[in-house]
């Protein structure tokens, strides 16, 4: 059993007084229970983050706002209702990497998802073998296990609810925490918080996985602590996006990239569960012409009109357009002016950083960060508060710091192409790793090196310094000619088919 942390007044961390079965509980003479981790959010950050604890033998109670029980996966979509996330019905992607984790670290879930009717699929692989060159070993690395997001949180859901060691309480919110007043020495030190039904609950950390609106910042400035620091700004992108069934339980065959970029447009096509999948068109919000893609017929009209995603039409829609807008691109640190602002408490996923949901990264960076905070924690037996407010920093910016500015770096180049585009005129830029990832995308389907190391990228196998750095991508990247658009409509073409 790996070890498990708590904070005496003092600030030391020490071991628990008395072992069950399964976890640590321990009733206290100041009222409440302490348990080893408290997780605020049950979304699949949340609920990923506390299997990943429990089975390393912390004790861990789990908040959700929403009352609703997760229903049985091949029902979630039609009778789950999340009104906390906001999102929850909209398109969503799970990559490579995303796979890679679970088996790593949670293999049998990667199995019941299947079982439960998640999609298996290989990118590379199921290409055409002109594209692909066939297959080649560690080519594995591409599978996905992906859906849309009820059918695999509920599944999830699933998983959680039956494990030992974790406590799920739905319909519980967080109302504040609290502190020990008597180790503040360097910071506050948050033990605990109370719900909203007014229980005190004790805890040895505070896990913040309650996504995108979180509400840590205000929480932890109402217990007397300073305000982390925070990054805000307007992602600027605008999503119009559908679902579809096919009659026989199949989805289209992919001529392209899941995610691609037009002519001040992108189009993302992505497979999903029971014979499912999400057709979106992503545009910027200045793009006053797009509006008219609310309209079934509209958006209809303009998604025909590209070769290359055209065929996804070929189903029942069972959605109406799905617009979502004014997104924003956030950043939270706990850590300012060289110290914490709190100690025992830390954010995880969407709650410490969120970028606009184009790329599809959301559920992947927030599971390598949930296998970050546990091997963090692996690390912090007999250490200060102090200390293992540190290390669980440090592995958030070695873990998923760097993706996220990556994330963000590309958003901002793509808004701005976007922004030239609705101009007619050419998008300019000296950063070369744009330039080189341009060119890389833009031809990867000529040569199968070139498509794997795309594909790499895109699923979050690798970051793009990194496998650009290797010889024979980097020699082929720098032979290439310019990007090439893909075949599809003009921005004047593109503006006549939306005033027909």
């Amino acid at each position: 059993m790996a070890a498990r942390i708590s904070t005496s007044s003092s600030g030391a961390l020490h071991a628990p007084v008395e072992r069950h079965e399964h976890c640590v509980v321990r009733r206290v003479d100041v009222g409440g229970t302490l348990v080893d981790v408290t997780i605020i959010g049950g979304g699949i950050a949340g609920l990923s983050t506390s299997l990943l604890l429990a089975r390393d033998g912390h004790c861990v109670q789990l908040l959700e706002r929403d009352p609703a029980p997760a229903p049985p996966p091949n029902g979630a979509w039609d009778d789950w209702e999340r009104r906390g996330v906001r999102q929850f019905r909209l398109l969503h992607a799970f990559h490579p990497r995303f796979r890679l984790e679970l088996d790593r670290h949670l293999p049998d879930v990667t199995g019941t998802l299947v079982a439960d009717g998640a999609l298996r699929i290989n990118r590379v692989l199921d290409l055409p073998v002109s594209i692909s060159g066939g297959q080649r070993p560690g080519d594995e690395d591409f599978d996905s296990v992906t859906g849309r997001r009820p059918m695999i949180e509920a599944s999830l859901a699933r998983i959680v609810d039956a494990e030992a060691g974790i406590e799920v309480h739905r319909g519980v919110a967080v109302h504040r925490l609290t502190v020990d007043r008597r180790s503040w020495l360097v910071a506050p030190h948050v033990n605990g918080v109370v719900t909203s039904k007014g229980d005190l609950l004790r805890s040895d950390l505070v896990i913040d996985a309650s996504g995108r609106h979180s509400q840590l910042s205000c929480l932890l400035t109402a217990a007397g602590a300073r305000r982390p620091a925070e990054e805000r700004e307007e992602a600027g992108f605008v999503y119009y996006g559908r679902h579809f069934r096919s009659a026989d339980g199949s989805v289209p065959p992919p001529f392209g990239p899941p995610l691609q970029a037009y002519d001040s447009i992108s189009i993302v096509a992505l497979p999903a569960d029971h014979g499912t999948w999400g057709l979106g068109i992503i545009a910027s919000g200045r793009d006053r012409a797009l509006r008219a893609a609310r309209d079934p017929d509209v958006w209809t009209r303009v998604v025909k009109s590209y070769p290359l995603v055209a065929h996804w039409l070929e189903g029942q829609p069972f959605t109406a357009i799905d617009v979502m807008a004014g997104i924003e691109d956030s950043h939270r640190d706990l850590w300012v002016g060289g110290r914490p602002v709190a100690t025992g408490v830390v954010a995880v996923a969407d709650a410490w950083a969120a970028t606009n949901p184009s790329l599809g990264r959301g559920a992947t960076i927030g599971l390598i960060h949930a296998v970050a905070v546990r091997d963090a924690l692996r690390a912090t037996d007999g250490a200060t508060a102090l200390d293992v407010s540190a290390v669980l920093r440090t592995a958030t910016l070695d873990a998923v710091e760097p993706l996220y500015r990556d994330t963000l770096a590309f958003d901002r180049h793509r808004l701005a192409e976007m922004h030239a585009q609705l101009d007619c005129r050419p998008y300019e830029t000296d950063d070369a790793g744009w330039l080189a990832g341009q060119a890389l995308r833009s031809h990867a389907s000529s040569d199968p090196d070139l498509l794997r190391a795309a594909m790499r990228i895109a699923g979050l196998l690798g970051r793009a310094p990194d496998v650009l750095a290797d010889p024979t991508v980097r020699d082929k990247v720098m032979a290439l000619p310019p990007a090439v658009p893909l075949p599809g409509l003009t921005r004047p073409e593109l503006e006549s088919v939306l005033a027909a």
